[in-house]
């Protein structure tokens, strides 16, 4: 899982040409070039590091793979603001595009699921199932929806777009800590299981916590848009 903690070259190559598969499809509405986009998934791994680093209580594995996924997710997000800036209008319009503009309580039990799909193909060896987890938990069509919409001044759809990303983030990370944990994944001595107890319950709390923030903009926002209820909630 170190492997995915860095950021290289070929992470970086794979980020932008993945980004760049993904807007294609999702302007013109092609299916099949999404889910393209989706299987290169260099998001993935970083997500993966950390939830590993987290159950490891190790600090150092948590910081290089949290910086390497922002660095990703700043990459895909600033290309979609530059093709969002350029596109045509009616391409905003695009079904797979908008698919991308909002999220639900269902949205939330496939991205735990597939989570735990996720870390226990990798635990297990069964890494045929990857490409199927990588298309359900898909974290860069919604990254690239953001900058889309950004660059097309689209603030709803956008603020839409960084709520799915928020849900498939959290409950991606929250799935693969529990499966860590439940498998028994830890350190070797006495002083880092301590160290690894300690950094779990505090992730636990702070996945949970963010979980049920989302689930509550995601449940009081009825017919409404969600940037209209914490518009309301925080009183902007």
């Amino acid at each position: 899982m170190w492997s995915a903690a860095p950021i290289t070259n070929n992470y970086l190559l794979f980020t932008v040409l993945s980004t760049l598969v993904a807007s294609v499809g999702l302007l013109k509405n092609d299916v099949a070039v999404v889910i393209g986009a989706m299987v290169i998934a260099p998001l993935l791994g970083p997500n993966l590091a950390f939830a590993l680093g987290a159950a490891m209580g190790d600090s150092r594995l948590m910081q290089r793979s949290a910086w390497t996924g922002i660095i990703g997710i700043l990459i895909s997000g600033c290309m979609g603001v530059l093709i969002g800036k350029f596109w045509p209008a009616d391409g905003l319009t695009s079904q797979e595009l908008m698919a991308r503009t909002s999220v639900d309580l269902h949205g939330m039990v496939i991205a735990l699921s597939s989570g735990v799909a996720a870390v226990l193909s990798l635990t297990t060896g069964l890494s045929s199932t990857l490409v199927g987890v990588m298309v359900a938990v898909a974290l860069l069509p919604p990254t690239v929806t953001i900058g889309i919409m950004l660059g097309a001044s689209q603030w709803e759809h956008a603020f839409g777009a960084t709520l799915l990303l928020m849900v498939n983030v959290v409950c991606l990370n929250l799935a693969a800590l529990i499966v860590f944990t439940v498998q028994g994944v830890q350190p070797r001595t006495w002083l880092e299981k301590r160290a690894a107890r300690q950094s779990r319950v505090l992730h636990f709390f702070v996945w949970f916590g963010l979980l049920g923030l989302l689930m509550a903009v995601i449940l009081l926002s009825g017919e409404a848009h969600p940037l209209h209820v914490v518009i309301g909630v925080f009183g902007v």
